[in-house]
């Protein structure tokens, strides 16, 4: 007769078990061909990714500045606003190996291009302005690589 104790030790046996053979079938496991398009295109994706971390701040900038009645970085913000959803897919795109990463890297090239002209505008007087201009112009550069 199979009590309560006997049956859990026999299932706890059984995980184990199964625990110990997909660890084992992991190890044995070559990721070797795992260097894909994602590893490739990395250089890009981390470009496309600084340009949405400085546009952030570039963003809350701009903003913070219509709080206090200041509108002349309302063209930025307009142009920033832009360059973080182009480069957030630019990303996502170059992370996954689109195959149309490089038509859509053209696009991504004129919005960076488009903000990085505003925010060099700035960029003497805002330092949150010169980073994200930057940043546009290396992401501009890597998209240019695609061809």
């Amino acid at each position: 007769m199979i009590n309560r104790r006997n049956l859990l030790a026999a299932a706890s046996a059984a995980v184990t078990l199964a625990a110990t053979a997909s660890t084992a079938a992991a190890a044995d496991h070559d990721h070797d061909h795992h260097h894909g398009p994602a590893t490739a295109n990395a250089k890009i994706a981390a470009t496309a990714l600084d340009c949405v971390r400085t546009g952030d701040a570039c963003l809350a900038h701009c903003l913070d500045s219509f709080i206090a009645n200041d509108t002349t970085l309302a063209v930025c913000a307009k142009k920033v606003n832009e360059l973080i959803s182009a480069c957030a897919t630019l990303a996502k795109l170059a992370a996954n190996g689109s195959p149309h990463l490089a038509a859509y890297a053209k696009t991504a090239t004129a919005i960076c291009k488009d903000c990085e002209k505003e925010c060099r505008k700035h960029a003497d007087k805002h330092a949150t302005c010169k980073a994200c201009a930057d940043s546009c112009a290396a992401c501009a550069e890597e998209c240019s690589k695609l061809g």
